[in-house]
């Protein structure tokens, strides 16, 4: 879907379409859940405090969620996708793989059926959604965000091995702006350039992932679409340019990673029993601490005041340069993943 939370309020208030618009927090220590495409353009976007983004947009309407609303268009979108294929594995409220090899509707192209579902769901609950098709998970994923917003992106397997030469090393999925740079710093720029390492250097690069990325830049995910897929928990972290040394400042910023673990909890329609607090020094040792209680957590309003109360036992050492706030002993199981790779047409 997209700026799926955004764009239900745009839908939903008249006056709010064509304008910059942010779901989420107003408060000092708020934080934005959604940005619509309009905001955007300033810099603003999701996760980011709001504060910053009312600096990027002083025009920046901010609107308070409703999660309920935004659950009810999800559930329209997630039966629309049902009616195609068994094989749905929901990633949020917004977002799902689909493995229509063999689909419901007897369909021959993914193709057709990825812009029927666009048009249904433009015809139903009145909101744009992007469609990535490929030959695996990652080039799917990736093909979905390129045209956003309302596009449908195809990367055929014909196409596949030189779409991978060439994109840049930060468009892949769990490459982030640090190891990107820190990629980038070593003259791997695209993904030609990781395929000319050998997998013992790509572990030596990125760690236990190497293998993982590996065989991605080599087109090899045989990761299957699973519908059984849960969650097994949920964190966010914040590592700092300067070590934080003020127990307010400490305070401050858990409670704004509080707010970020609350959007993201939305997003999975999570809940848990146990918040865990992450801290690494500036010598790199790292500490957590946890506290488990007997009710379902799911707001940032729950998290604070339990995780201001595990703060109490840590020690500020010589500074901190990591925070991080996660839930866990959640309301669903993890299952893992069967192996395997699917071929479709398209």
């Amino acid at each position: 879907m997209d700026a799926f939370y955004a764009s239900v309020e745009q839908r939903d208030n008249p006056e709010l379409k064509g304008r910059p618009v942010a779901v989420g927090g107003s408060s000092e220590r708020g934080v934005v859940a959604a940005a619509s495409y309009e905001a955007r353009q300033y810099g603003v976007k999701s996760a980011m405090p709001t504060r910053t983004a009312l600096r990027l947009c002083p025009q920046l309407i901010i609107v308070k969620p409703r999660i309920s609303y935004y659950k009810e268009s999800s559930e329209v979108f997630r039966s629309i996708m049902m009616e195609y294929t068994d094989l749905v594995e929901p990633l949020s409220l917004d977002e799902a793989y689909m493995d229509v090899t063999h689909n419901l509707k007897n369909i021959p192209s993914a193709t057709l059926i990825a812009q029927e579902i666009r048009e249904r769901v433009k015809a139903e609950i009145n909101l744009t959604c992007s469609a990535g098709i490929s030959i695996n998970k990652f080039l799917a994923k990736v093909a979905s965000d390129l045209n956003k917003p309302d596009g449908l992106t195809l990367i055929g397997p014909e196409v596949a091995e030189e779409f991978i030469e060439k994109l840049p090393v930060h468009k892949f999925h769990g490459i982030g702006k640090v190891t990107s740079e820190k990629l980038n710093k070593m003259g791997i720029m695209t993904g030609r350039d990781l395929k000319k390492k050998s997998e013992k250097e790509m572990i030596r690069i990125l760690g236990k992932s190497g293998s993982f990325y590996y065989k991605l830049v080599r087109g090899e995910d045989s990761r299957k679409v699973n519908p059984d897929r849960i969650t097994k928990s949920q964190s966010t972290e914040n590592t700092f340019e300067k070590d934080l040394r003020d127990r307010e400042e400490v305070i401050g910023e858990i409670n704004i990673l509080c707010d970020h673990l609350e959007e993201r909890v939305w997003r999975k329609s999570i809940m848990g029993r146990t918040l865990t607090i992450k801290v690494k020094y500036n010598d790199f040792t790292q500490i957590t601490r946890s506290k488990t209680v007997n009710q379902w957590l799911s707001k940032a309003g729950e998290f604070k005041p339990i995780a201001n109360e595990i703060l109490q036992q840590v020690d500020l050492k010589e500074g901190i340069r990591l925070l991080g706030v996660g839930i866990s002993n959640l309301n669903t199981e993890e299952e893992s993943e069967p192996d395997g790779q699917l071929t479709l047409r398209f």
